[in-house]
């Protein structure tokens, strides 16, 4: 069977979006494992290992059986698998809204241009700031949402220069910013970015507000 056949996956269920712009939203979530960053906030190092090797068929299957609106392909790093660029592909045929949680790292180019991308660029909190892949952003277009988690200031004004060094908002009006869940306050950020006229749409992790910290699977 060939690799584009199958996916390694840790988890599929429905729950609502967390982040981005369609929080608050039901959602099936397929979260893949493996990963090739490891982020110093990382949420989700569960996700790192272990799993097990679906059918792409099998995988879909499931997905759609939840009967979300939204799915959207998680991790680890989902991009790292050839096979989910076809599920996503398949899940835009379907008729779903698809979108796609990536590191910022991975190559973003052959993505369905159907899907919406939602892209970390990380921050030097993460340790992994050096990772990011700043070509992705010829790939990025109005549709598509950058993401930046913040641990600090720092992290906050890395944010800033980024934005206006790369020109982001040339590319899509989703910018978002988060915090790293226990550490920098989420009302500083606000402070900071009312202050700066900063274009970013402050968000929260609902799902750790609605569950814990550090549930799965919801």
């Amino acid at each position: 069977m060939a690799k584009e056949d199958t996916l390694v996956i840790h988890e599929i269920y429905a729950s609502i979006q967390g982040e981005s712009s369609f929080a608050g939203l039901r959602c099936t979530f397929v979260r893949t494992t493996g990963c090739n960053l490891r982020c110093s906030w990382c949420d989700t190092p569960q996700a790192f290992f272990g799993g097990t090797r679906m059918k792409r068929s099998d995988v879909l299957a499931q997905a759609l059986a939840l009967d979300t609106p939204l799915v959207e392909l998680t991790g680890g790093e989902p991009l790292l698998q050839p096979g989910s660029f076809h599920l996503m592909r398949e899940l835009c045929d379907a008729g779903k809204t698809v979108l796609v949680e990536t590191s910022g790292e991975a190559d973003v180019s052959n993505v369905d241009p159907r899907v919406h991308k939602i892209m970390d660029l990380k921050a030097p909190g993460s340790n992994e700031s050096h990772r990011n892949r700043f070509a992705n952003l010829e790939h990025i277009t109005t549709r598509d949402e950058i993401k930046f988690v913040l641990s600090s200031r720092e992290d906050y004004e890395w944010m800033r220069k980024v934005i206006d060094d790369h020109a982001l908002l040339g590319r899509t009006p989703h910018l978002l910013a988060s915090t790293v869940f226990g550490t920098v306050a989420t009302r500083d950020v606000v402070d900071w970015v009312l202050r700066d006229r900063l274009p970013v749409r402050v968000q929260l992790q609902l799902h750790k507000y609605i569950w814990e910290a550090n549930a799965t699977g919801v």
